[in-house]
């Protein structure tokens, strides 16, 4: 069974930012709390990709995860007619950090202000170096999933969930 394992990280500060991110647009086909059918559109300078995402249940920083390509195309049109509201939007900047490859988020429209970053692992138990512009882990709080997020938004947050 595909396993991804990864944990999360609030990000501050702006030393991570890149030239080039990917621009990111998904949805989700349903918010079941058993799994996740995500739809995602990558748009970058080498043109657009789509892919369909299957997630089982977290289980500390690890997951089933399926990810299949599809048409860009089939991705616009399932976003558009299928997928549940509010969507997610984003900017993913990568940056090698401490022999790992960073993924920070920079999120848009109803997550905006929402900055985090993820580092996919080997082992769960993986000793990783956190660079300077990491604030604090996230890993095993629900609210930061993107399925979470697209049901309740970041900008819905009140100060204390945003401490949690």
């Amino acid at each position: 069974m595909p396993t991804e394992i990864e944990r999360k990280f609030l990000v501050q500060g702006d030393e991570w930012r890149t030239d080039n991110p990917k621009h990111y647009r998904q949805g989700y086909l349903t918010r079941d709390p058993a799994r996740a059918v995500r739809v995602r559109l990558i748009e970058d300078e080498s043109g657009e990709r789509g892919f369909l995402t299957i997630k089982g249940v977290s289980r500390g920083a690890a997951r089933a995860e399926y990810e299949y390509a599809i048409p860009p195309a089939d991705a616009r049109e399932m976003l558009e007619d299928l997928c549940l509201r509010p969507q997610i939007e984003k900017a993913r900047h990568r940056v090698r950090y401490g022999g790992l490859l960073w993924e920070i988020d920079e999120f848009f429209g109803d997550n905006a202000g929402l900055i985090m970053a993820e580092v996919e692992l080997d082992d769960e138990d993986q000793d990783i170096l956190l660079p300077p512009w990491i604030d604090r882990e996230v890993t095993g709080n629900p609210n930061y999933f993107n399925a979470n997020l697209s049901q309740h938004p970041y900008s819905e947050w009140s100060e204390a969930e945003k401490k949690e």
